[in-house]
């Protein structure tokens, strides 16, 4: 590329970083804190349009000069033809315009092959870099080639139910739960987050055009486009079956023979790439053996339930399916692995964790306990599970409904979403 056009993006680019909103302020920045000072690479992953550059903005602002940062952004139209070999060019550009600086901010890195490159020789030159990507496969691989150790990887999601209250400026802390007009609140707010879900420029603009082109442009840009996919109608329709099936279990022969995508493995590589630009997750079944857990059928969810709203046709009305996606993001964010448990007496448990200190945790989640079929059908197979597992408490959560169920396996503690939510 020309130099005199990088520079021109460069500054273009650092105008829109200086006049940016700032926005709410994320909570990963706690996280991010811890690593400042460090000589790691810091990685920002995430789905599209979740906050990163945004973030990026707000590192600056609290750790930073901005007068003393490199950024460039490649996901410009106008750099369609950057090459690794360009970096360089990029590298003489920003000195030339801003002098030595030891700091850089590089948004939507996996855009340029072999970026790794550039990255491990400034990081070997003793230089600070901040990136971003939206693709979890080609930043593993390449992270695993060049930046094996040099790297710390900090996940960034939509907005957090905290975030979400702090953008609609509506005041919660955790002694809202102690009044009735607080619980109130707590209680309407969280409602409105289950069905608007928390990515930042939906809410900012209330323009459902806005979650639809963000879907697309991770099926057509992100996917198609990048694995070179000539079938984008199989493509198409696998994730919108995917969509209208969040937190049921799929079978990849099922899907294909459903589907008529041709293969198995045609299906196995779609739902990879899908889930690679985090527009999907799954959750897998427990199994002491990770071969028989990686073969057993995958419970699917979606990142943000603005995506199961205006993206399905059949989500919408179900407040039970919503809030288990938004119960399973929660605890993503929480644990690396997040399960599902199959009893041996074929009963279901919609969560099975073990967190760092080999605790475990089996929890339900269902709208309402109300129905004696539904009731009947959680408590059980909570209870057998319990069992099994020789844990004395199990979990439900529920809309709106708190109780104690106890039984000769051990107690059920019945909590209403807000009250398991944290709040700060």
């Amino acid at each position: 590329m020309n130099i005199n056009s990088l520079k021109e993006i460069i500054l273009e680019q650092y105008d829109l970083l200086k006049n940016q909103d700032k926005g709410i302020e994320r909570q990963v920045l706690n996280k991010i804190q811890a690593h400042v000072n460090s000589s790691h690479v810091i990685i920002i992953s995430g789905i599209r349009r979740c906050g990163k550059s945004t973030l990026f903005r707000q590192i600056i602002e609290r750790y930073y000069n901005i007068d003393a940062c490199y950024y460039f952004n490649f996901e410009d139209e106008r750099l369609i033809h950057f090459t690794v070999d360009d970096f360089n060019k990029l590298y003489e550009a920003f000195q030339d315009l801003f002098g030595q600086r030891d700091v850089f901010f590089f948004d939507e890195i996996q855009n340029v092959d072999q970026w790794e490159m550039f990255i491990r020789r400034m990081h070997d030159v003793g230089k600070k870099i901040y990136l971003t990507g939206s693709n979890a496969s080609m930043l593993s691989r390449e992270i695993g080639t060049r930046l094996t150790g040099r790297n710390i990887i900090v996940k960034l999601s939509p907005f957090s139910f905290v975030e979400y209250a702090k953008f609609k400026k509506i005041e919660i802390h955790k002694n809202s739960l102690l009044t009735i007009p607080g619980r109130v609140k707590v209680k309407k707010c969280f409602q409105d987050y289950l069905l608007q879900g928390g990515l930042p420029e939906y809410l900012k603009y209330n323009d459902k055009e806005i979650i639809k082109s963000l879907y697309n442009d991770i099926l057509y840009r992100d996917i198609a486009a990048r694995y070179e996919i000539k079938d984008i109608k199989s493509l198409r329709n696998l994730s919108y079956y995917l969509v209208n099936n969040i937190t049921t279990g799929i079978s990849y022969n099922r899907l294909s023979k459903m589907l008529d995508t041709g293969s198995v493995n045609t299906v196995k590589k779609y739902i990879e790439y899908l889930e690679n630009t985090f527009l999907f997750s799954f959750a897998l079944k427990f199994d002491p053996s990770v071969r028989k857990q990686i073969m057993n059928q995958r419970k699917v969810y979606i990142a943000d339930n603005g995506f199961a709203k205006l993206v399905s046709i059949t989500i919408f009305e179900n407040r039970g399916m919503l809030l288990e996606n938004f119960v399973f993001n929660e605890l993503q964010r929480k644990y690396e692995r997040c399960n599902y448990y199959k009893t041996k007496k074929n009963k279901e448990v919609d969560f099975y964790i073990i967190d760092d200190q080999s605790n475990q945790l089996l929890i339900q989640v269902t709208e309402s306990l109300q129905n004696e079929t539904t009731r009947k059908r959680e408590t059980i197979s909570l209870f057998n599970a319990m069992e099994e597992c020789h844990i004395e408490t199990g979990l439900i959560i529920t809309r709106d409904e708190e109780e104690t169920i106890k039984g000769k396996e051990g107690i059920i503690n019945v909590i209403p979403i807000y009250k398991w939510i944290d709040i700060l």
